[in-house]
C-alpha cells in the first residue's frame, strides 16, 4: 500500500471550553463549526471520519455535506477519558494530582480515567483503518496520540505540540511501516 495524506483537525470551540471535557459530549459553538468548515476547504481528502462526540461530529457532518462525501463516525477517535475529572476546570483540581498526570499519564491517569497507553492503543487501532487521503475531525489528545503512534513522540513531545481549536496537523503516512512524516501544522 502506498503512502497517503492524513489530515487531523481539532474540533472548534465547544461549549464549556477550558474544561477537561474528555468523553463529555459538550456541543460545539457555532463559531467553532464555521472555523472547521473554512479550514477544511483547502484540504485534499477522499474520506472524512470524526469522533462520535458532538464537538467533532457536528462540524464533520457539515464538511461532508459541503463536499458531498460520506461522513464516518468512529468512537476510537474520542479524547482521552478523564474519568472523575470529566467536565472539571483543571484549576480546581489538586495541583499535585494534575502535575503527576501531566508528567506521567500512564502511572497517574485521572481517577477512573484512561491511561496514555490506552489512548494510544485506541488511536493506533483507528489509524489501521486508514489507507486513503482522509480528514479526521477529532480532539487534541487523539492528535497527540497519533503523533506518538506514527512518529514515535513521547508524552512530553506530544504535550509540546500546540493544538488550538481548529488546528490541522497534516501527515504523510506509510501504512506498511506504521510511520509518518509531518507535512504541515496549521494553527
Amino acid at each position: 500500500m502506498s503512502a497517503f495524506s492524513l489530515h487531523l483537525m481539532r474540533h472548534g470551540a465547544p461549549q464549556l471550553a477550558g474544561r477537561l471535557l474528555g468523553h463529555l459530549d459538550a456541543p460545539p459553538e457555532t463559531e467553532g463549526i464555521a472555523l472547521c468548515v473554512e479550514r477544511a476547504r483547502g484540504l485534499d481528502f477522499a474520506r472524512l471520519v470524526t469522533s462520535d462526540l458532538a464537538r467533532a461530529r457536528v462540524p464533520g457532518a457539515v464538511i461532508a455535506a459541503e463536499r458531498g462525501i460520506e461522513h464516518r463516525v468512529d468512537a476510537r477517535w474520542r479524547e482521552l477519558n478523564f474519568g472523575d475529572w470529566e467536565g472539571t476546570d483543571p484549576t480546581s483540581l489538586p495541583a499535585d494530582d494534575l502535575a503527576r498526570f501531566w508528567d506521567d499519564p500512564d502511572r497517574f491517569p485521572p481517577p477512573g480515567g484512561e491511561s496514555w497507553t490506552g489512548l494510544c492503543t485506541r488511536i493506533g487501532e483507528a489509524l489501521s483503518a486508514s489507507g486513503e487521503p482522509a480528514l479526521v475531525v477529532c480532539h487534541a489528545g487523539a492528535m497527540r496520540a497519533a503523533l506518538a503512534v506514527l512518529c514515535g513522540f513521547d508524552v512530553r513531545q506530544g504535550w509540546a505540540v500546540d493544538l488550538p481549536y481548529g488546528a490541522i496537523l497534516s501527515l504523510r503516512v506509510w501504512p506498511e511501516s506504521r510511520s509518518a512524516q509531518i507535512m504541515d501544522l496549521i494553527t
